[in-house]
Formats: C-alpha cells, sequence, structure tokens
C-alpha cells in the first residue's frame, strides 16, 4: 500500500494530472490515481477533466494565476491592535473597527473579533466567551 501526502498543494496535483495526461492516461483513470496517493483531499474529478483540457488546449503552467484583492494576513500583532481598539470602545460595530483598520476587509475583522479574540455580542456589547454566571449577571 502507498503512503498518502496530506494537504498537497494545487500546483503538485496539477504537476500529477500533467504528467499522467503526457502519458496519455485518461481523466476517468487519472482521479482514482490521486485519491489513491492525496487521499479524499484531492481535486473533484470534475477539475481532473478541467485541467486535463487545459492542458491539451496548449496550456502549461502549473500554478495559480494572480488574483486581485487583499491578502489575507493576519499577525499576533494585528490581532493585539484589534483587541486595544475593542477595549477601549466595548460599544463597537465592525463598520466602527474598519474605519479604524482600512487596510483590512470586513469580513477579516469579523473573523478576528469572533475566532481569534473569542468576542460575542452581549447585550449590544462584545465580551469573551468565558464568563462566568456572576459576571453575565453584572
Amino acid at each position: 500500500m502507498f503512503k498518502t501526502i496530506a494537504d498537497p498543494a494545487d500546483c503538485e496535483m496539477r504537476s500529477v494530472i500533467r504528467f499522467l495526461n503526457a502519458k496519455k492516461v485518461k481523466p476517468a483513470e487519472s482521479h482514482p490515481q490521486l485519491v489513491e496517493i492525496y487521499g479524499e483531499n484531492v481535486m473533484t474529478d470534475g477539475m481532473v477533466r478541467k485541467c486535463v483540457r487545459q492542458f491539451n488546449d496548449g496550456s502549461i503552467n502549473v500554478h495559480d494565476k494572480a488574483r486581485s484583492g487583499r491578502p489575507f494576513v493576519v499577525n499576533d500583532g494585528l490581532v493585539a491592535k484589534v483587541n486595544e481598539k475593542i477595549r477601549e470602545n466595548r460599544r463597537f460595530t465592525i463598520r466602527i473597527l474598519f474605519d479604524e483598520f482600512p487596510q483590512i476587509s470586513k469580513t477579516v475583522l469579523h473573523e478576528i473579533v469572533t475566532n481569534r479574540l473569542n468576542y460575542r455580542k452581549l447585550c449590544s456589547r462584545c465580551v469573551p466567551k468565558m464568563l462566568t454566571y456572576v459576571h453575565k449577571m453584572k
């Protein structure tokens, strides 16, 4: 039995698809081979067919194309700054935070507040999720 490779990069799978396409292996046969090596985290059968079509049309690039938009970069320093702003004004909204941090999208700010800082709304104020009953009554 083969050893499975966890969390493969998309360009790695496209390279394997390109190799199998050069050997004249059909997409219907390529996908099960990819699943065998990479496990269930592999491209769908339709995506394998799409890649094969692109390679047959003359495309040789296996890397993702550059996309426009803001990069998703969240570091600990940024999380600390957002936390400071929240503690200055507990009656904040994501819109107010967006005015303070225009370089960060609203979606990323919401993710920082809810997932990284573990705040949630409680009576129009964001508070940490781990409160005791006494704290909640205050």
